[in-house]
């Protein structure tokens, strides 16, 4: 019997396995965090799936996103990744993720660690949605328009207020798995 899950996933295995372990998990792994933060970016004016099917390579290009890491990126580091077939090679992404690492170490020193300072944008527990449709779900939210003016005052980039909440939804920040998928139920 198949699960009814969200519309967004389609037929696609990758996306179906994505959609049913990972998207909306509530996460408070810093290293992961950092990673969906990187991937997001990355994502920006393509599609999520693109990203996806990238992330193996993503991970091994980017030193399995240890931010001490790429914090320390050098212009031979990031002109070698430009020259990386398996990310998605654009010089504002990649010069982003070395700054955003930077800054991500810079948050970690002044709260202890990323995940107790963006948790905070949601109060420290996943806002809880009932989306009946994709239609229904917003692009972004007061919350997102908030995570992201404080990232960018913080020196981030590739942080919009879109891409803040798609991180949300990712991190499960935000429960929008829509009302008729079996997920909605299981992570409320």
């Amino acid at each position: 019997m198949n699960k009814q899950r969200c519309a967004w996933p389609g037929d696609d295995p990758l996306y179906c396995a994505y959609h049913d372990t990972e998207w909306g998990v509530p996460l408070h792994d810093d290293r992961r965090l950092f990673e969906f933060l990187i991937l997001e970016g990355a994502q920006a004016g393509l599609s999520w799936i693109t990203i996806l099917r990238k992330r193996e390579n993503y991970r091994a290009a980017f030193d399995g996103f240890d931010a001490q890491r790429i914090a320390a990126y050098d212009a031979n580091k990031i002109e070698s990744l430009l020259q990386n077939p398996g990310i998605v090679r654009n010089r504002l992404k990649v010069q982003s993720a070395v700054i955003n690492a930077q800054k991500f170490l810079e948050v970690q020193g002044e709260f202890g660690s990323f995940d107790a300072f963006i948790w905070r944008f949601v109060d420290g527990k996943p806002k809880q949605n009932r989306w009946r449709s994709l239609a229904d779900i917003p692009a972004s939210t007061p919350e997102s328009d908030a995570m992201s003016k404080e990232l960018k005052r913080r020196g981030f980039k590739f942080v919009g207020s879109t891409i803040c909440y798609a991180h949300m939804q990712a991190t499960g920040m935000v429960n929008d798995h829509t009302t008729d998928c079996f997920r909605h139920r299981e992570l409320k």
